[in-house]
């Protein structure tokens, strides 16, 4: 975990010193400006850090705010760094196969703030394009049929919805979208695998985020694995506030539903960097479980997804990766996972990996979709 720290502060520190230098050598035919574009900068690039450090030690305003402007200052660095990298490859280029014109020469210091200019404006609409397209949530329908006897059931009409991260950013206000959603498609049964809060419970229970849950409408009940998220936010808190509010937390452990089929959950495999103890294997978590019944699986990060398989799991349900959330990260998924998001079928199990009804850090979305899924089962 101190590893992860170290890395993270060695590449944002970096990323950003990058950046501000970049800013600050384009501003400098105009040096009123660099007062405002460092108040500015300093401002973006700390918020994050310092709300997440002080945390409840903010009024609850300053939080928010500080909260806000760090998260989308995430997004906005992304794309910030890729223009500047751009420039800086042309300029490169050019001083080695000179092909700037004689008006570039002349006015170097005016084509120089008229770029960062084209830079910024540009980062900024990419940004809130983003932040407009994460508020739109597809609803995607998947129909699969599963030979399992046992089942007392023909149909099973699943509704899944992952990595929420609720925070003051993904706040009641989405979350209450994302419920009217849900009940919409007449779930028998609603599974959340992983990631669904990313925030104190102190906090989120200063806005009631949690009491939209209780609103969702279903025959068999919410049930819910750990993600990574749960773990970071304090794994103990987040479970007691997940089942304050309605959903059923399943750890390395499995349950049968009516009689008909069982769900299972396992917690995720960062519990090790957290805790220091490993999750159970698929084994110890399926101890007990009727083969000739259907078995669910919740799984937040889809990684060994031939464990499943090898262990007769007739769907599981994974999230995590957020297809990359943001150009060009999802290109970085796609190429780490066996699927970003999607199904995929090995042997007789199915696979289903969401892109997720929430965002981290940003909440801005410019390489995939916020998706909630629907997934109806025959049982033959």
């Amino acid at each position: 975990m101190a590893l992860f720290f170290i890395i993270f502060f060695a590449v944002y520190g970096s990323a950003n010193f990058y950046l501000f230098i970049r800013g600050w050598q384009a501003l400098s035919a105009y040096p009123v400006l660099k007062p405002f574009y460092t108040a500015i900068f300093l401002l973006s690039a700390s918020s994050y850090i310092v709300a997440k450090f002080f945390n409840e030690r903010l009024t609850g305003g300053l939080y928010d705010f500080l909260l806000w402007i760090g998260s989308l200052w995430f997004a906005f660095m992304l794309y910030f760094f890729l223009w500047i990298l751009l420039v800086d490859l042309i300029r490169l280029a050019n001083h080695y196969i000179p092909f700037f014109p004689v008006y570039v020469k002349e006015n170097y210091g005016l084509i120089k703030l008229i770029t960062f200019a084209v830079v910024l404006i540009s980062t900024g609409a990419i940004v809130l394009a983003g932040y407009f397209n994460t508020r739109i949530i597809d609803i995607r329908t998947l129909n699969i049929t599963a030979s399992k006897k046992g089942s007392g059931i023909k149909e099973l009409n699943i509704v899944m919805a992952s990595d929420f991260h609720l925070t003051p950013v993904n706040d009641g206000k989405l979350l209450n979208d994302i419920v009217e959603k849900i009940n919409s498609l007449n779930p028998d049964i609603i599974l959340f695998p992983g990631d669904i809060v990313d925030e104190k419970s102190k906090i989120l229970d200063r806005r009631n985020i949690g009491k939209v849950f209780e609103k969702l409408k279903t025959k068999y009940g919410v049930y819910a694995s750990t993600g990574n998220h749960e773990f970071i936010s304090g794994i103990k808190q987040s479970v007691d506030y997940m089942q304050r509010h309605g959903i059923n937390v399943l750890r390395d452990t499995s349950i049968k539903i009516n009689d008909s089929f069982y769900i299972a959950a396992r917690d995720d495999v960062s519990k090790k960097s957290f805790s220091g103890s490993d999750r159970k294997n698929i084994q110890e978590v399926l101890a007990g479980v009727d083969k000739n019944f259907p078995v669910i699986l919740l799984d937040h990060t889809p990684i060994r997804l031939a464990e499943a398989m090898n262990n007769d799991v007739t769907l599981q349900l994974s999230g995590h990766t957020h297809h990359g959330q943001m150009l060009p990260i999802n290109l970085i998924t796609k190429a780490i996972y066996d699927v970003s998001r999607g199904y995929l079928k090995k042997g007789s199990t199915h696979y289903y990996v969401s892109s997720g009804v929430g965002t981290w850090g940003p909440p801005v979305r410019s390489g995939s979709r916020s998706e909630i899924v629907n997934i109806k089962i025959k049982f033959e």
